[in-house]
């Protein structure tokens, strides 16, 4: 069924995060392709002629940005509380956060009047796994919330430091809260911050919170510090790698039943090895410029204008 964008009551689409990247994948495929996949919604109890989207609102939003102005649904014949239910348990392709979860649960139970009992066996959990959930909710203020929904904070990095942090002060969770967000921290950025926020003085904490672009210059350093020798030990690590599999490979071919490999296994091998060949003379040829001065010194206007032959190799 074709529906207008004003027959649609949108009034899940704030329990859903935004992924600007696949919001901008989407966008570019229903400008190519058209809409595909219709959305899912159930009849709106009043007004009659609307209805509720359940599942559907990042291609409502790239479509209303592409100009359209009509959307492909399937009803579903069914309550709008059971429809959320249903959904719930068939979105299996994109893994739900459990901040996801929690804003799910909590609708459900101001909205629909749902106590723990009866959530928990709507989703086959345990009441203390619905109390949890519905605990994320009551720890992260509102305006946390608001920059997860929108994609401005990862919603791993909300579960994995600021609910941790907002246990321990929610003055210092808003303020770390807005560092993830202006600086657009990942998941190990903000784990750094965290961990040295989470283990200082209070002196420190308030330091490592007012300066935060002073932080994360100090944690660059050691990392720029330290690239040459972690190459090098890269380098020795494979080395030992080639050098045990090239002995395993000798060994197999002396023994009375040969290598043992069939003929797929042989091409996977050869793959494997070309591949490596490949990488190292891509690496070889990037390390080639910083020993191009030291081997063919350049002829000065002393000389006879011949070039020298460049050194040998110790």
């Amino acid at each position: 069924m074709q529906l207008e964008f004003h027959q649609l009551a949108r009034h899940w689409e704030h329990l859903r995060v935004r992924y600007p990247a696949r919001q901008r994948h989407l966008l570019a495929s229903l400008a190519e392709c058209g809409q595909q996949t219709p959305i899912v919604v159930v009849a709106s109890e009043e007004p009659a002629d609307r209805y509720v989207v359940i599942d559907g609102y990042k291609r409502i939003a790239a479509l209303e940005q592409l100009g359209r102005d009509t959307v492909e649904a399937v009803l579903w014949p069914m309550g709008e509380a059971d429809a959320v239910l249903l959904d719930c348990s068939l979105r299996l392709s994109e893994q739900e956060t459990a901040l996801e979860q929690a804003w799910v649960l909590a609708e459900l139970q101001h909205r629909f009047g749902y106590g723990l009992e009866e959530l928990a066996q709507r989703f086959d959990r345990s009441t203390s796994w619905v109390s949890r959930r519905l605990a994320l909710v009551e720890l992260l203020s509102e305006s946390i919330q608001q920059q997860v929904r929108a994609g401005k904070i990862p919603a791993q990095v909300a579960m994995k430091f600021l609910v941790p942090a907002a246990r321990i002060s929610l003055d210092d969770c808003l303020r770390m809260a807005a560092i993830f967000a202006q600086h657009r921290c990942d998941t190990r950025q903000a784990g750094q911050l965290y961990a040295a926020w989470r283990e200082a003085w209070p002196v420190t904490r308030k330091r490592i919170l007012e300066h935060p672009e002073l932080f994360f210059k100090t944690q660059r350093e050691p990392e720029e510090a330290t690239a040459p020798a972690a190459l090098l030990r890269d380098l020795d690590m494979a080395a030992a790698i080639v050098k045990r599999a090239h002995r395993r490979l000798a060994t197999a071919a002396d023994c009375a039943l040969g290598l043992g490999l069939d003929s797929r296994q042989c091409a996977i091998a050869h793959s494997q090895v070309a591949r490596m060949q490949n990488e190292l003379e891509q690496m070889d040829r990037t390390l080639q410029p910083e020993q191009a001065p030291h081997v063919k010194p350049s002829a000065t206007q002393h000389d006879s204008g011949t070039e020298p032959a460049a050194d040998r190799p110790c």
